[in-house]
């Protein structure tokens, strides 16, 4: 698989996806590590995994399925994405943001993204959750961006506007849902980084001073490139561990904590989310 996708690849994998589901979403959803449960939710769903998908990048990391769920949810037909893949896995930021181009060619205009992430903040507790406000992509910023090369005009802009990355209106629908279900819910700045690593103290320093309230490895090129393409984005980070610059001693970081934590926080994930769906426009549910 070359570095730069061409609009024929990005095509033929969308025509991948339309010969196993006649249904036609209009949200998308890409789910964290830990967090694929919420597909498992949809009755009847088209399940196509990624290997059946040309020019697919295909996730190796644990907590990761591999499958595309297309079906109904609040009564809005969505596409789920049951694992993601990153910069550090080696594809490029083309490669990993290509499933947004697939869906954008769906007809999808609104994307909901979710991610497991370190909280920088110090009112942040592992098992929280964050509505992201706005984030910090330095991978994107150092060159790493998925809208490097030549720009396709049927994609979007060359240079797009990134004001409001995530939307004020979803991220007020997501407030709702919260108080009405009792859901506590922080707002913040997602910083992401390229991983695999975790981030040394001199970082996350770093990190906090710049203004990041967490930290992860995905996310923010999804975000580019649904931007791009004039997707509506919400963001929500589930805040699987402390990333703070002076831990305890003997403090270690496991990814299989992180996908632990990404369970215990399902529940009430999922009521958020469901709870922003059903009152979307578009809903016809009874």
């Amino acid at each position: 698989m070359t570095e730069l996708l061409t609009y024929t690849q990005i095509t033929a994998a969308a025509n991948a996806v339309r010969q196993h589901s006649n249904q036609q979403p209009t949200i998308g959803l890409i789910l964290g590590s830990g967090l694929s449960s919420l597909g498992d939710t949809i009755p009847h769903p088209d399940i196509i995994h990624y290997d059946q998908i040309p020019h697919w990048p295909v996730s190796t990391v644990q907590g990761h399925q591999g499958q595309l769920i297309i079906g109904q949810l609040e009564g809005h037909t969505v596409v789920i994405l049951q694992g993601r893949t990153h910069f550090y896995e080696g594809y490029s930021s083309q490669q990993i943001t290509l499933p947004v181009r697939v869906m954008q060619l769906l007809g999808i205009r609104t994307l909901i993204v979710t991610n497991a992430a370190g909280g920088m903040n110090p009112a942040f507790q592992p098992g929280d959750l964050m509505l992201i406000r706005d984030h910090i992509n330095l991978p994107g910023m150092s060159g790493n961006t998925p809208l490097r090369g030549p720009n396709e005009d049927d994609f979007g802009p060359r240079f797009p506007d990134m004001t409001e990355p995530y939307s004020a209106r979803l991220r007020q629908l997501a407030k709702n849902a919260a108080a009405q279900h009792a859901i506590p819910l922080h707002e913040g700045v997602y910083t992401c980084v390229s991983g695999p690593s975790y981030e040394t103290p001199a970082e996350l320093r770093f990190l906090r001073l710049i203004g990041g309230d967490a930290v992860g490895m995905s996310t923010a090129p999804e975000v580019v490139v649904a931007r791009h393409a004039g997707i509506e984005v919400l963001g929500i980070s589930t805040i699987t561990n402390l990333a703070l610059p002076d831990p305890l001693p003997g403090t270690l970081l496991s990814h299989a904590e992180v996908i632990e934590m990404g369970k215990l926080v399902v529940p009430r994930l999922t009521t958020l989310l469901m709870g922003v769906l059903r009152h979307l426009p578009g809903n016809h549910a009874p």
